[in-house]
């Protein structure tokens, strides 16, 4: 019986997100609601959070009720983000950048903000992203390394079982490397996989899934993170889930 009552709810999901335009993130939000649930995360960082779309996601689709903590250094799209966050006691937002470095840097704002990034776009991007992903201003922005900030966090909020979500258009590497030794401390990682180059210096997907495999994370799902572009593929997510935290 358990097992015909989620299918069918998993069958209520598929045609709700089918309705909003949103198929595209079923199986995003199947592996996030399996992965949050079965090892009890207490805290989400949101790294990257636009205006909160992707904690918007995790509440209303994938079940999750404990901590979010939301990074957007886009000061415009923060304002919204902050709005969003405002009758959700468990959501607190920051209006900084997560990197591998503390201190300012240039921000690049773009046609479209949400490939916003510390990174320029790249000239090798495809012709589809030409006209938005281009910068329209820049601003300077407080950066902060995680690894000087988790000890902070966890006294202020209690948490000990982290997820870390990144989407920052294609410094998601950076954000790892400035967790240094605290990134152990990781149940499980979502991260951007670029297959086609978007923004100069950012990491492949290669890489990006080297650099987690020789630090014990290793994949648990993969998924296209928007409708595609057909025939090839630009970018994916993936979560990767802490081996020597929860084992095979």
């Amino acid at each position: 019986m358990n097992r015909y009552l989620r299918e069918l709810a998993d069958r209520k999901l598929a045609l709700r997100l089918a309705l909003a335009g949103r198929v595209h993130q079923y199986p995003e939000v199947q592996a996030l609601k399996r992965f949050l649930s079965a090892f009890a995360v207490d805290c989400l960082f949101d790294v990257g959070a636009n205006r909160g779309q992707y904690a918007t996601m995790v509440r209303k689709d994938a079940g999750y009720k404990g901590l979010i903590l939301s990074f957007e250094p886009n000061p415009d799209v923060f304002a919204e983000l902050q709005r969003h966050a405002a009758s959700d006691r468990n959501w607190h937002v920051f209006n900084m950048a997560l990197s591998d470095f503390d201190g300012t840097a240039s921000f690049n704002i773009m046609a479209a903000d949400q490939f916003s990034s510390l990174k320029k776009p790249s000239g090798e991007q495809d012709a589809i992203f030409a006209d938005r992903n281009k910068v329209t201003k820049t601003v300077e922005m407080q950066c902060r390394r995680l690894d000087t900030m988790l000890p902070e966090l966890m006294a202020q909020y209690g948490f000990a079982r982290p997820f870390l979500k990144m989407d920052t258009q294609g410094h998601d590497l950076s954000v790892c490397e400035g967790a240094g030794d605290v990134f152990g401390k990781m149940l499980g990682v979502q991260t951007e996989l670029g297959v086609r180059p978007i923004y100069e210096g950012g990491a492949g997907y290669r890489a990006m899934i080297d650099w987690l495999e020789a630090r014990e994370f290793i994949p648990s799902a993969f998924f296209a993170n928007n409708k595609g572009h057909f025939p090839l593929l630009v970018e994916m997510d993936g979560i990767f889930v802490n081996r020597t935290l929860v084992g095979d």
